[in-house]
């Protein structure tokens, strides 16, 4: 079993790059739990994952954080709670793609709240769907007072998706009045 003190999950839209995600930031090789997508009708990418992707990243002060992700498919949502359990944060990302993707934000933000309130929100593949504008999240976050970070991110870009960890460990640092 792998046990880390400080732990922040990926959670999110099947295919939105949550693996892709933390084999980005990992400083070791991730373990990864894919099988053959036999969900089709929701994405068409070849492989998904069905259990828990893991990896590790070392910030610059020697703390080791562990990266957990978790099945974006809801027929494995009984899994997100256990993976969830002691995590510090979690990083959600939602396909922009997507034709729903702000009733996705929705129902993550809705499921992963209650697990935990430190969240950071990435938006990926909106360079798939330029004419589609991406302000809609930050105008919807705003409309339901909600102040998570948000960012438009390339899941495969390191400096993305460590920017996106860097808002969440800042966003924690000021909710639990952390100082360095």
């Amino acid at each position: 079993m792998i046990i880390q003190q400080y732990k922040i999950v990926f959670a999110g839209t099947m295919g939105a790059g949550k693996t892709e995600a933390i084999r980005t930031l990992s400083d070791i090789p991730i373990l990864v739990t894919e099988a053959l997508n036999t969900d089709v009708e929701s994405h068409q990418k070849m492989q998904t994952t069905v259990g828990i992707d893991y990896g590790e990243i070392t910030l610059d002060n020697g703390l080791v954080i562990g990266l957990y992700g978790t099945p974006g498919q809801q027929r494995f949502d009984f899994m997100w709670s256990i993976i969830c359990e002691g995590a510090i944060g979690a990083i959600i990302l939602i396909d922009h793609t997507l034709d729903n993707s702000i009733e996705e934000l929705e129902s993550y933000l809705e499921i992963f709240q209650e697990y935990n309130n430190d969240i950071a929100i990435g938006i990926t593949h909106a360079d798939e769907a330029p004419e589609k504008s991406t302000f809609m999240y930050q105008d919807w976050l705003i409309k339901n007072d909600l102040y998570h970070p948000l960012f438009i991110v390339d899941a495969r870009v390191k400096d993305d998706i460590k920017l996106l960890l860097e808002a969440l460990i800042t966003s924690i640092e000021i909710n639990y009045n952390i100082t360095g």
